[in-house]
């Protein structure tokens, strides 16, 4: 995600840093690249135009030209308007109003909507409520299937109706129901348009009369670049949708989508999507995008999903194996568990400061958990228990078992006992007071 754009950035900032004074005509430079960069990002023209006027006015200001640091100066400049550009603050879904409320969900056919609108009722449920999912969308075929099973996957319920039921009574049905059993908020997933079109756009209409919801959520495929913010421009117009979801941004290096539809709209983008899997949805946070963009990391959500997957019980329980060298191949397991369901690697990796420019060139295998995996699986209890009993014909099961090479199987049970030993003498020389002990966080 962003990929691209954070490059080109990257080597902008490093030839103004390299100034030990700045000039107008230095500014300008750079900012000429800037806006290339964003260009090729996919970013709005119009939105890029801008963004660049906007820096440059406050860029060449006596702050910055007489900065003791005024490369760095101009980087915050970037950095400030680029969370200006992407909503200030985070704003979150609104769902104040009485139950039950009503989350409707639209955007055009492709874009993710059936998907997201799991992910949502997922993310819902996590905060204690006790949401509906709707299957309004009667046009596509196998969508309101679909649904079900993501529902099913999530648990959580699915209000579905007979074939030929109109989507505005579809809708208006759910809402019953929801408030009669005590379900809030109901999601509405809508049929998708693979253009804009008045008839499939008055539908919207009446199911938004029909219902009234307090949150219209615009679906924004962050792979559709420029067709995106005419999508969002369109659907604007009819619906004035209170919110904005990006998707797929985990597929795309340019992202300029998401520097665009929220300019040109006006409207707060809620939620970003960052995986095809139920749990891949997080809040979208101007701020830390921006840190993103810019090279600099992004340490809040990554401790926020840290929390998340770390059992506090569990990591205080394998801390106390690990300092007395009873650490075991099913502890390594559990480990393995809890990262992997932070989120795939590359992203662990651009969330940390100087890690994304540190490993630049370099492909961050997510497959390596798999393969470590199965070795791990492939081993009896008592291998993984005692790994010191693992002799060559033992490690040429596991290699046949695993499907990995009997290299891989050596180089995995080498780390582990290295590991092993240097957590030992890290407590060793913490209990002889050469060590300040450090929590273990899992």
């Amino acid at each position: 995600m962003f990929d691209h754009l954070t490059q080109k950035l990257e080597g902008v900032f490093k030839k103004l840093r390299g100034r030990g004074r700045l000039a107008e005509a230095n500014i300008d430079e750079a900012l000429r690249d800037v806006r290339r960069a964003l260009l090729e990002a996919d970013v709005n023209y119009k939105v890029a135009r801008t963004f660049v006027a906007r820096v440059r006015e406050r860029a060449i200001g006596q702050d910055v030209l007489r900065s003791i640091t005024p490369g760095q100066q101009v980087v915050k400049v970037v950095h400030d308007e680029l969370i200006h550009l992407l909503g200030d603050a985070h704003q979150a879904l609104n769902l104040t109003g009485p139950p039950p409320n009503v989350v409707m969900v639209v955007g055009l056919q492709g874009s993710g909507k059936t998907t997201l609108c799991a992910k949502l009722a997922r993310l819902l449920k996590g905060t204690g409520s006790s949401p509906l999912l709707v299957a309004a969308d009667v046009y596509r075929p196998a969508a309101i299937d679909q649904l079900c099973v993501l529902g099913a996957s999530v648990d959580v319920p699915v209000h579905r109706a007979a074939e030929g039921t109109d989507p505005a009574l579809i809708c208006t049905g759910a809402v019953d129901l929801a408030r009669a059993d005590g379900m809030d908020p109901v999601i509405l997933d809508t049929a998708g348009r693979l253009h804009v079109d008045d008839a499939r756009m008055e539908e919207l209409k009446q199911i938004r009369a029909a219902v009234s919801p307090g949150e219209i959520l615009f679906v924004a495929d962050g792979m559709t670049g420029q067709d995106a913010v005419s999508a969002a421009t369109a659907f604007y117009e009819q619906l004035n949708f209170t919110g904005i979801v990006l998707t797929r941004l985990d597929s795309d290096t340019r992202g300029g989508a998401a520097l665009s539809i929220r300019d040109v709209t006006g409207v707060p983008i809620k939620y970003a999507g960052i995986s095809e899997k139920v749990d891949g949805i997080e809040p979208f946070h101007p701020d830390r995008m921006a840190s993103r963009i810019l090279g600099m990391g992004d340490v809040v959500t990554l401790v926020e999903r840290a929390q998340e997957a770390v059992d506090v019980r569990q990591a205080q329980k394998l801390e106390k194996k690990l300092r007395s060298a009873a650490f075991t191949f099913d502890d390594f397991l559990q480990q393995l568990d809890q990262v992997r369901r932070m989120g795939p690697l590359s992203q662990l990796m651009d969330m940390i400061p100087g890690a994304g420019k540190a490993m630049k060139g370099l492909e961050v295998d997510d497959d390596a958990f798999v393969h470590t995996e199965a070795i791990i699986l492939s081993m009896t209890r008592q291998e993984r228990v005692n790994p010191q009993i693992l002799n060559g014909s033992r490690r040429r099961r596991i290699a046949n078992g695993s499907g990995c090479s009997i290299q891989e199987v050596n180089r995995l049970i080498k780390q582990f006992g290295m590991m092993r030993k240097m957590m030992k003498r890290m407590s060793r020389m913490e209990k002889q007071g050469r060590v300040t002990p450090v929590p273990f966080l899992g």
